[in-house]
C-alpha cells in the first residue's frame, strides 16, 4: 500500500542531516531538522523549511532520546522519519516508535532491524540462509573467557575455534570498531576480553563478547542491498573499504579492485539471500571478509548494517540504472512510501571508480584523539563548497571531485559527537584516475582551526600501498604513515608575513633600492624574508628560494626550490596558520610582527633576533603615533626599522648601541587616557 509522504524528519545531524535535506527538497518534500543545544547554529538547523531543538548537548538527551524525537516530529507535522547513520538509525525499538505514533518509517522492519542488528544472531541466519561464517564462540556475562571450554586448536564447530591464534574478540552488539580486540596467545585472552566487554557495555549497554578465528591479511568488502515491499531484492554492486586504522574504516570505494570474478558473484548471491531470509526492505549492506586472492573457501560474512552506509556516494558515483546515476537516499523515501522498484537487476551496471576519503576532526599523528573547536577557515574542493553540497568539478585525469560536508566557516564542532565533518570523493574512469583525482581534491582542502585528519588520508591516498593494492584491514595498524614535515610550511607562512608587510608600504621596500629583507618570527624559528632575492633563510639552513606562482587572498601556488605546492595561509595577529597537502600548521606569532620583523604585542617592541640597537629616534615620554619609526636594528648587516604599534607615549628600554638579545624589550607604547578611552568604545 502506497503512503505518500509530505514533510520528512531527519532525526540525525552534520552532513548526513544535509545529505537527506537535499534530497528530500528535490523530491519536492518538507523537511524538519533537529538539534541540541551544541548545534543551534550548524548548518543542517538553517538547510530545513523548519528546525526543532530536542534537549541539551547531551546526545542521551537530544539525538539519542526517542521521546523528543516523536515530540519534534509531532509538533511539525512531520509524517515520516529518516534515522541517517550513527544515533538511532539501528535501533528498532525507535523504528516501532516512529511506526506506533503513525509516522512511515524510512527503514526496514524493526523485525529485520532485530535480526541483524547483532552479530550473533545474524551469523545463525546466515547459518541457515547457507551463507559462510568464521567459527565463533559467544562469551556472555557470568562466564571465565578461561574456564569456558574454548578450543583454539579443535576443528571449526560450535564451542571451538579452528586455526589457533590470532583470535578477534568483537562486541556481539554495535559496531564502528567498539568492543574489538586482536589476540595471538593464551596470556592476552582474559586481559582481551574483559576490556572489550567492558567498552561493549559502555557503547551499547550489552557485554556479550565473540570469540573468531582472525585473518591477517583480510580485505573488508561489502555489497550493497535495495528491496522493496513487493518482493523485488537487488544487489547494487559493491564497496572495498580494507583501508581501516583501528577497525574503523578511513578509505572506501567502489567496485571493489582486483576481487576474483567468482567470489564477486557469490557476494552478490550471499547478500540477496540474507536480505530475502530476514523480509529485508530499504536499502542495506552486508558486510564480507575475503582472504587476499582467496576463492569463495575464503570469503565469510561478518555483519549486516541496516541503514545508509557512510561510504553510499561512492556506490552513487560507479552505479548507472539504465544510463543514471542513483540516489540511494531517493530509493529509501521511495521504498518506505510504498513504491515497487522500477527497475531490475540486469538493469544495473557498474561505470568508472570511485574513492571516499573521511574527513575527521582528529589528530591522526597524534594517537587519532578527537578534536573540538571551530572550523575558522574551511576550504572544499568542489566548485560549490558549501556545508551538504554534492557538486563536483573536473579534476586531473577527467576525474569528477563531489563533497559532502558538514561544517563551514565559524562551525563550531562540538566534543559530544562523533568528530565525523565531511567526506571527499572522486570519481575517474579507471581506479588510478580516481586515485589521483582524490589526492588533488584534498590537496585543495583546507579546515582552519580545527586538526584533521585530512592530510593523513591524503598521504595514505597517494602512498605506493594503496596505489598497489596492499592495503588490507589490519595495514595501517602495522604501517604508521610519517608525520608531515612542518618545514615547507613554515616557508610559506614567513613569506606570507613578509609579503604581506610589503603590499601594506611598511619599511619592508626601501625608496630607489631594493626590498629590505624581512625578519619573522614563528614558534622558535626565526627567518630571514627576502622578496628581492626571492628566498627565506632560517638561522644556520640553507636558503630556500620562494616565488609566487598564482593565486590572492592567502591560497594559491609557491613553488619552493623550484617545486610548486598549493598553499592556504591565514595570517593572524598572534598565529599563522598554513594548510598544504591536506595538512594543517599552527605557528605562534610571539607577537604580531612589524612591517619589518620586530615583534609587536600589546604595546611591547621587541627585538625579533640578536643584534645592535643602531639608533633610537624617539625621546622616552614622547608622544608617538601608530606607525612611527622609534629606532633601528642592526644584524647581520642588515638594519631593521622598528615601528610604533599604537599611539601612545613611548618608554625606552634599551640604548643606542646596545647588544640585545631576540625578543628583548626595546620599547613600550603606554596609551593615553584618551586613546585607552578611544580604544575601548
Amino acid at each position: 500500500m502506497r503512503t505518500p509522504i509530505h514533510t520528512l524528519l531527519v532525526a540525525n545531524r552534520g552532513e548526513i542531516a544535509l545529505r537527506i535535506i537535499r534530497t528530500a527538497r528535490r523530491l519536492g518534500l518538507r523537511t524538519v531538522a533537529v538539534y541540541s543545544d551544541a548545534d543551534r547554529a550548524a548548518p543542517h538547523t538553517r538547510a530545513a523549511d523548519v528546525a526543532v531543538r530536542l534537549g541539551p548537548t547531551s546526545a542521551a538527551e537530544s539525538y539519542l532520546s526517542i521521546p523528543a524525537m516523536i515530540a519534534a516530529a509531532k509538533e511539525t507535522g512531520a509524517d515520516a522519519v529518516h534515522p541517517g547513520y550513527g544515533f538511532l538509525s539501528e535501533q528498532a525499538d525507535f523504528a516501532r516508535a516512529v511506526i506506533g505514533a503513525g509516522l512511515t518509517w524510512v527503514g526496514p522492519p524493526p523485525k529485520a532491524m532485530d535480526a541483524m542488528g547483532r552479530k550473533d544472531t545474524a551469523r545463525r541466519i546466515a547459518v541457515a540462509a547457507g551463507v559462510p561464517v568464521l567459527s565463533q564462540v559467544a562469551l556472555r556475562q557470568a562466564q571465565d573467557p578461561l574456564e569456558t571450554g574454548v578450543s583454539t586448536d579443535a576443528t571449526s564447530g560450535e564451542g571451538s575455534i579452528g586455526g589457533g591464534f590470532p583470535l578477534l574478540v568483537k562486541a556481539a552488539a554495535g559496531g564502528g570498531g567498539k568492543g574489538m580486540r586482536i589476540v595471538r596467545s593464551q596470556d592476552e585472552l582474559g586481559p582481551a576480553v574483559a576490556a572489550a566487554r567492558r567498552e561493549a557495555a559502555a557503547a551499547f549497554g550489552d557485554d556479550t563478547v565473540l570469540l573468531e578465528r582472525y585473518i591477517e591479511r583480510g580485505r573488508h568488502v561489502e555489497v550493497q542491498i535495495l528491496a522493496d515491499e513487493h518482493g523485488n531484492v537487488l544487489h547494487l554492486h559493491e564497496r572495498d573499504c580494507s583501508a581501516q586504522r583501528r577497525h574503523q574504516k578511513v578509505l572506501e570505494e567502489a567496485p571493489a579492485p582486483d576481487l576474483d570474478p567468482v567470489v564477486r558473484e557469490s557476494l552478490y548471491k550471499w547478500a540477496v539471500r540474507l536480505a530475502q531470509e530476514v523480509g529485508y526492505t530499504g536499502v542495506g549492506t552486508a558486510e564480507f571478509l575475503v582472504e587476499a586472492g582467496s576463492t569463495p573457501e575464503g570469503a565469510w560474512f561478518l555483519e549486516m548494517n541496516t541503514r545508509l552506509q557512510v561510504e553510499h556516494p561512492v556506490t552513487e558515483e560507479v552505479v548507472r540504472v539504465r544510463g543514471e546515476r542513483i540516489d540511494l537516499v531517493e530509493q529509501q523515501l521511495r521504498v518506505a512510501a510504498g513504491e515497487e522498484l522500477d527497475f531490475a537487476q540486469d538493469d544495473v551496471v557498474v561505470v568508472g571508480h570511485a574513492i571516499e576519503a573521511r574527513i575527521y576532526a582528529e589528530d591522526a599523528f597524534g594517537g587519532f584523539l578527537p578534536q573540538a573547536g571551530t572550523a575558522t577557515r574551511v576550504r572544499w574542493p568542489a566548485a560549490t563548497g558549501t556545508a551538504g553540497s554534492t557538486g563536483s568539478t573536473t579534476g586531473t585525469n577527467g576525474s569528477t571531485v563531489r563533497v559532502e560536508a558538514g561544517i563551514e566557516d565559524g562551525t563550531v564542532v562540538p566534543a559530544a559527537y562523533d568528530p565525523m565533518v565531511g567526506k571527499v570523493i572522486a570519481r575517474g574512469a579507471d581506479r588510478e584516475a580516481a586515485r589521483r583525482g582524490l589526492v588533488d581534491a584534498l590537496d585543495a582542502t583546507a579546515i582552519g582551526g580545527l586538526v584533521t585528519n585530512t592530510g593523513f588520508v591524503r598521504a595514505l591516498a597517494d602512498s605506493d600501498a594503496f596505489r598497489d593494492g596492499e592495503v588490507h584491514t589490519a595495514w595501517l595498524d602495522t604501517h604508521p604513515l610519517p608525520a608531515p614535515d612542518p618545514g615547507p610550511a613554515l616557508v610559506a607562512a614567513a613569506w606570507a608575513i613578509a609579503a604581506a608587510a610589503a603590499r601594506d608600504g611598511g619599511d619592508g621596500w626601501r625608496l630607489g633600492g631594493p626590498p629590505a629583507d624581512t625578519w619573522v618570527e614563528l614558534d622558535d624559528a626565526v627567518l630571514r624574508v627576502s622578496i628581492g632575492r626571492g628566498e627565506v633563510r632560517r638561522d644556520g639552513e640553507t636558503p630556500t628560494s620562494c616565488r609566487a606562482v598564482g593565486g590572492a587572498d592567502g591560497e594559491g601556488l609557491l613553488e619552493l626550490d623550484g617545486v610548486a605546492a598549493r598553499f592556504a595561509i591565514d595570517v593572524r595577529p598572534r598565529s599563522v596558520e598554513v594548510s598544504t597537502r591536506g595538512h594543517t600548521f599552527r605557528f605562534v606569532r610571539p607577537g604580531a610582527s612589524s612591517v619589518a620583523g620586530a615583534e609587536l604585542s600589546d604595546g611591547v617592541v621587541v627585538a625579533a633576533m640578536p643584534g645592535s640597537l643602531a639608533r633610537v629616534e624617539v625621546r622616552d615620554g614622547e608622544q608617538v603615533t601608530a606607525g612611527q619609526s622609534l629606532g633601528v636594528l642592526e644584524a647581520m648587516k642588515m638594519e631593521v626599522s622598528l615601528v610604533a604599534p599604537s599611539a601612545g607615549v613611548v618608554r625606552v628600554r634599551a640604548a643606542a648601541g646596545e647588544q640585545v638579545a631576540a625578543r628583548q624589550v626595546l620599547f613600550e607604547i603606554e596609551a593615553t587616557p584618551d586613546e585607552k578611552e578611544a580604544s575601548d568604545v
